[in-house]
């Protein structure tokens, strides 16, 4: 026990180099999305008091965290090592994590807008959360951010690939997220866009804990050493078939279960009741969380 203490004392002050990284990545990923964006974003979330902007910027500071921690928890990048002083090696390790983490931010800045304009294809998200103030659409845009960020980390751990590897695999996981998307829509009784353009939150939420949901299945699939291509492309569509049926099986099960009286869509859609939205959002993120550390 003291053994173990005197080890935790040691790591504390590694441990906070790397906590001081991700408060600077954050300052970098608020530089970065201010460059990107036509509007100002501190204006808009406190003189306008914009509720579904704070949703999307929450979820892409959720989103920068994971990047950085997918970063971290790399076999050779970690934070933890048998050498617990400050070395020359374990700043090369630093080094890595923040070009890896600097990196991630800009992919999940296009990443996040070119699944938006597949993902909500029929109208601007944009204009829906400025203008109209949809929290809906950044309920979506919340979810996007954060299973964006988690096929980056996928695509980043791991030994025995390359960058290509790593590209290869975060085009595969992005498709995954739009693909899940349209089998979402197919498998719902209503018209997902029509429902969040008119500002249904409760319809945002659920897509969005999907997408989270999909996001954390696709992590799975994505992350581990890579063997060879025949092996890893198996398990990543193995992982994904999987993902969409249990998801699938689950929004089943929990309607029946859950709310046997009613019909969740007709919550969802003709209610807009954002306390089944997020339950739902809830259930279908739980149970990948599981499928991931039980698999």
């Amino acid at each position: 026990m003291e053994d173990a203490f005197i080890d935790t004392l040691e790591l504390f002050p590694r441990g906070l180099v790397y906590v001081g990284m991700s408060l600077a990545l954050l300052v970098m990923a608020k530089l970065v999305q201010d460059l990107l964006t036509p509007y100002k974003i501190g204006q808009q979330l406190t003189t306008k008091d914009n509720v579904a902007l704070a949703l999307s910027i929450s979820g892409y500071y959720l989103g920068v965290i994971i990047v950085f921690l997918g970063a971290v928890f790399q076999p050779d990048a970690g934070p933890v090592g048998d050498n617990l002083g400050f070395t020359s090696d374990y700043w090369q390790e630093v080094l890595n994590v923040l070009i890896y983490s600097a990196v991630g931010i800009v992919i999940l800045n296009i990443a996040r807008i070119v699944v938006d304009r597949v993902v909500l294809y029929q109208f601007s998200t944009e204009k829906e959360i400025i203008e109209d103030r949809n929290a809906g659409t950044g309920a979506v845009e919340f979810g996007v951010y954060v299973a964006v960020s988690l096929v980056i980390a996928g695509s980043i751990s791991g030994e025995g690939g390359g960058p290509e590897h790593s590209l290869v695999f975060l085009a595969l996981g992005l498709a995954t997220l739009v693909l899940y998307t349209l089998f979402y829509e197919l498998t719902t009784p209503y018209k997902i866009h029509d429902e969040i353009e008119r500002n249904n939150a409760s319809v945002g939420v659920a897509l969005g804990g999907n997408l989270i949901a999909i996001g954390i299945i696709s992590l799975k699939a994505i992350a581990g050493d890579f063997v060879g291509w025949s092996e890893a492309l198996a398990g990543f569509i193995t992982f994904a078939l999987l993902g969409f049926i249990l998801l699938l099986v689950v929004r089943r099960l929990t309607d029946l279960v859950l709310f046997p009286r009613v019909k969740v869509s007709n919550e969802l859609a003709v209610d807009q009741n954002l306390g089944v939205g997020l339950i739902m959002a809830t259930v279908v993120i739980g149970v990948s969380a599981i499928l991931f550390f039980a698999v």
